[in-house]
């Protein structure tokens, strides 16, 4: 799994409320960062099987990372994770070919339901 997300906190609760599911979580802390992690681990063959995206990012936002994601590899499962759920920016994330949007907030035991439910597991 790799979770793009600016905010630091978040990502250390997203890394320990999915703890007990056992995944390779990589993190990227902006778009362009995001999507060199995205291609560094495609190259070697580690693909994540699913990408969680913030939609405000620094430098590109998570719409052009989706994008760009998705020109790497067509077949990337990005899901967006942002509280713009139902705007605009969620609506273009998705014609940009994520998956779906999660909407924050959420609580963290429905978000590991949510991606244990998107990861069949």
């Amino acid at each position: 799994m790799l979770v793009i997300e600016d905010e630091e906190p978040i990502q250390e609760l997203i890394k320990e409320y999915l703890s007990p599911l056992k995944l390779e979580i990589y993190q990227a802390f902006s778009g362009e960062e995001g999507v060199e992690k995205y291609r560094e681990l495609f190259e070697k063959k580690k693909k994540p099987d699913i990408v969680i995206m913030d939609l405000k990012l620094p430098g590109i936002d998570g719409v052009e990372a989706t994008r760009r994601i998705l020109k790497i590899d067509p077949e990337a499962n990005v899901y967006g994770f942002t509280a713009y759920f139902g705007t605009q920016w969620a609506k273009e994330l998705e014609k940009a070919g994520a998956k779906g949007v999660i909407a924050r907030p959420v609580g963290f035991d429905g978000f590991r339901e949510i991606i244990k439910e998107l990861l069949n597991i």
